[in-house]
């Protein structure tokens, strides 16, 4: 007997984003009620509610983890007490706080142990030379033995003045006594020297692992040292090797720090891997987390009795819960390996014509284990950059509720980065919810002009035709391949202008209030959790983020450089400039 799933239902959040995305407003309306009183009160004529109900609200009061009521300050400043905080807001804005709709919290965390290879404006690394400069100094000033491994993270061969990766014969001058392993900026390729090679026992004749390459030395077989994808996995260590207990608390607890600072009140660690999530509960009933942190397990390898035993929570414990599960697809495209369905213009070196990258998973497999999360209702994110990948998710997304209605299973589409409109149509139809890596058009896309040519890379992060079409969607850093900066998120998302000062796709920029809803309130309907979180509105978490102007009166040039002030998480002050 077939199960019948039920049908999407229209929250609020829903509701809420199809009245942004039209211009519309609704009726404020008064939230006083009953004997209430305020721990804290904010006042002014800033505050974007991003609660089309409650449009006109010049005043909000706290009382405990909660906001209370919104409305006029004649009318909430009668909830005052002698111990009430008001805050008077002046020039400032008072948003909702920021949810981070995709990231890798754990990986922000443990990456402040590794090498940091970023570029400008992030880093300052700026060619191969610098990257060997950067691991001779590191091994020095800690006095590394020899054998010991050297990480980094961050290198992209898009911005070196090299314009290729570093391979095993430049980090050989770095140390032939160490192996070394550096990620690339994107986390879907790495290099490494000739001592790391020897040590994981890789030459000419190891063969390309399913769903990754091993680069080889032109009209070789020998590696060159550049790792694609699973090829990575070939290595005992990499960026993501378990950190003992006491020290995993201390970094996670200063990655949280470093999210609230950039107005981020849920954060979530998409990928991470079952240990790490048993790592991160036992710090959390140690103490609770600031912030809420939403957990998503790597899914890639779970057998079916594996996938069947993750149960996902609702609520969170001491500031942690399992959202569900995460399945990755294929690549990325500034490493040039996202899963394309025509070839790239410019793919990497040695590269024919028809090259299109390649999906990491099988499709089958894929298929196989989403109708069983579809059936238990269990959310799952899946990252699927190139449109070839994200055909294979609406594949089997389509096959999974052939003949049932569709369910509000909300499945989400990370990154989403070349959909094409075809693709938005069956979004549409299907309840999928794309999240797109709106980042990418400052950071990389100059390159992606290059990569896909130029149609295909004014389309990249299609968020304005996705709210023309009324589709939910969000947008996200996916920290950290690049910071959890939403004020720079933001202002990407409605510039579009890249490091060259192109606009990349003019007609793809959001407006201030479409991006600030992606992170805010679109955010929430994608975690479920927009009865609780994403809006100003009374009954709801009191997550609040301080602003040093409001970002929809600004010129939308100097959104990105628009300070956080403090951000207030569960009603409690969590971060002040």
């Amino acid at each position: 007997m077939t199960t019948m799933i039920k049908p999407i239902k229209r929250s609020v959040a829903l509701v809420c984003f199809l009245v942004i995305a039209s211009g519309l407003e609704l009726e404020a309306k008064s939230s006083i009620t009953g004997d209430q009183s305020a721990d804290v009160i904010f006042i002014g004529d800033h505050i974007i509610t991003v609660d089309s109900a409650s449009v006109e609200v010049t005043a909000v009061a706290v009382a405990g983890q909660e906001i209370i009521a919104t409305g006029s300050a004649e009318e909430i400043l009668k909830l005052k007490k002698s111990s009430t905080r008001v805050i008077e807001l002046g020039e400032n804005a008072l948003v909702p706080g920021f949810i981070d709709a995709h990231g890798h919290m754990t990986a922000v965390a443990k990456l402040t142990e590794v090498i940091d290879l970023a570029p400008p404006p992030v880093g300052h690394v700026k060619s191969i030379d610098d990257i060997v400069a950067l691991v001779e100094a590191s091994i020095e000033q800690q006095q590394l033995p020899p054998g010991t491994w050297v990480l980094g993270f961050g290198y992209d061969d898009s911005l070196l003045k090299e314009r290729r990766h570093p391979n095993r014969n430049d980090l050989d001058q770095a140390s032939l006594d160490h192996p070394i392993m550096l990620t690339h900026a994107s986390g879907h390729l790495a290099t490494v020297n000739s001592a790391a090679l020897k040590e994981s026992s890789i030459d000419k004749y190891t063969k390309n692992p399913p769903g990754g390459v091993i680069r080889r030395i032109s009209g070789t077989d020998e590696p060159n040292g550049v790792m694609e994808e699973t090829a990575m996995g070939l290595f005992p260590r990499n960026i993501l090797a378990p950190i003992e207990n006491d020290k995993f608390e201390i970094l996670v607890r200063q990655a949280i720090q470093r999210y609230v600072s950039y107005g981020i009140t849920t954060i979530q660690d998409g990928g991470a891997n079952m240990l790490d999530i048993e790592k991160l509960r036992v710090a959390a009933k140690h103490k609770p987390y600031i912030a809420d942190v939403v957990v998503f397990p790597w899914s890639n390898y779970f057998d079916d009795n594996q996938l069947a035993s993750i149960e996902t929570e609702s609520s969170y414990t001491d500031g942690l819960r399992l959202g569900g599960v995460k399945f990755g697809l294929d690549g990325s495209p500034q490493g040039r390996t996202a899963f394309l369905s025509e070839p790239y213009n410019e793919g990497p070196p040695g590269a024919t014509s028809d090259y299109r990258a390649y999906p990491i998973y099988p499709a089958e497999q894929f298929n196989h284990k989403i109708a069983q999360l579809l059936e238990r209702g269990t959310p799952t994110l899946v990252h699927a950059n190139g449109d070839g990948a994200i055909d294979m998710l609406i594949d089997g997304v389509a096959a999974a509720l052939k003949n049932r209605e569709i369910s509000d299973h909300r499945t989400v589409i990370i990154h989403a980065q070349l959909m094409r409109r075809d693709q938005l149509e069956k979004t549409k139809k299907l309840g999928l919810i794309p999240s797109y890596f709106s980042a990418h058009p400052f950071f990389w896309g100059d390159w992606h002009r290059q990569s896909f040519g130029e149609e295909r890379a004014a389309f990249i992060s299609p968020a304005a035709e996705t709210a023309r079409m009324q589709i939910p969607f969000t947008i996200h850093n996916d920290a950290p391949i690049v910071p959890p900066d939403m004020m720079r998120l933001m202002g990407i998302a409605v510039n579009r202008k890249t490091r060259s000062g192109f606009v990349l796709g003019p007609d793809q920029r959001l407006t201030p209030m479409q991006a600030l809803h992606a992170i805010t309130l679109g955010a929430a309907y994608q975690y479920f959790e927009e009865d609780k979180k994403g809006s100003i509105t009374p009954g709801k978490q009191a997550d609040l983020v301080i602003l040093e102007r409001n970002p929809l009166l600004s010129n939308p040039d100097t959104i990105k450089d628009i300070a956080i002030m403090e951000t207030f998480a569960r009603g409690q002050s969590v971060f002040k400039r």
